[in-house]
């Protein structure tokens, strides 16, 4: 197993203003990386350089021959208002491969069904969708991003908003798919309490700074506590690892300090 992206001292940003600066990392084929920070700390920075839509200021990011990307937005990027049924959605994916000016074939429509099946609501593919939950229309992205067969599956944001249940419903389809089909995964999120109980690494974007590890190296109270730059403890409940921040004598979700 190669390496399908490689960062090598690179410093991104835009025009002159620096976000991240001097980054060295890989996402090695078969990865299950959560990347993880607050709103604005350079997330969505990083994700742009990898999907190839920004290019560094100096240094080098590369990407492995025939790497393809299935990527999932945010939710609230997506207009669910259009009157498209699931399978209209889900055979979006398939536009780049199926080239400008035609149309979809049986086969096409065969494979949009694969996906949909794939993340458990083959069921639903005729209904519109605005007629879903978020956990269902959050599957119908998924099953979108796997119809172009991808061998990088990048998911930004994919539980926020919902509630508890859904969560772990999503979470745990996206593990599946990385155990099951071998998928190399990219999981972008603020709340490192969820993703942590998931991934097998952590790329931590805080305060500036970025530090890429195992689980059991980036949830660390020293690692954490330097980067969120507040005492913090990890505390293991029936077996899920959980991260809050002292402050006053009150303890805090990480996410919400």
């Amino acid at each position: 197993m190669g390496d399908l992206v490689s960062f090598d001292h690179a410093t991104l940003g835009y025009g002159r203003r620096v976000i991240l600066s001097d980054l060295s990392f890989t996402i090695p084929e078969g990865d299950f990386l959560g990347m993880v920070g607050p709103n604005g700390a350079g997330k969505t920075t990083i994700l742009r350089a990898i999907l190839r839509t920004l290019e560094p200021l100096s240094g080098a990011v590369t990407h492995a021959p025939g790497i393809r990307f299935g990527y999932v937005p945010q939710r609230d990027q997506v207009d669910y208002n259009f009157p498209l049924t699931v399978i209209d959605v889900v055979m979006m994916g398939r536009y780049d491969r199926i080239g400008l000016g035609r149309r979809p074939g049986a086969n096409d429509r065969q494979l949009a069904r694969a996906a949909l099946d794939h993340v458990g609501i083959v069921e639903l593919a005729d209904e519109p969708l605005t007629a879903l939950s978020g956990g269902q229309k959050q599957r119908t992205l998924i099953a979108r991003a796997l119809v172009g067969q991808p061998n990088v599956l990048v998911l930004d944001e994919p539980t926020s908003g919902m509630d508890l249940v859904s969560t772990t419903q999503i979470l745990g389809l996206v593990r599946e798919l990385h155990e099951r089909d071998k998928l190399t995964v990219l999981m972008v999120s603020h709340a490192l309490n969820e993703v942590a109980n998931y991934v097998e690494r952590i790329a931590l974007v805080v305060n500036g700074g970025f530090r890429i590890g195992t689980v059991d190296e980036i949830m660390n109270e020293s690692v954490l506590s330097d980067m969120y730059r507040i005492p913090v403890d990890v505390a293991n409940i029936n077996g899920h690892r959980v991260v809050v921040a002292r402050r006053e004598g009150q303890t805090l979700p990480v996410s919400d300090v």
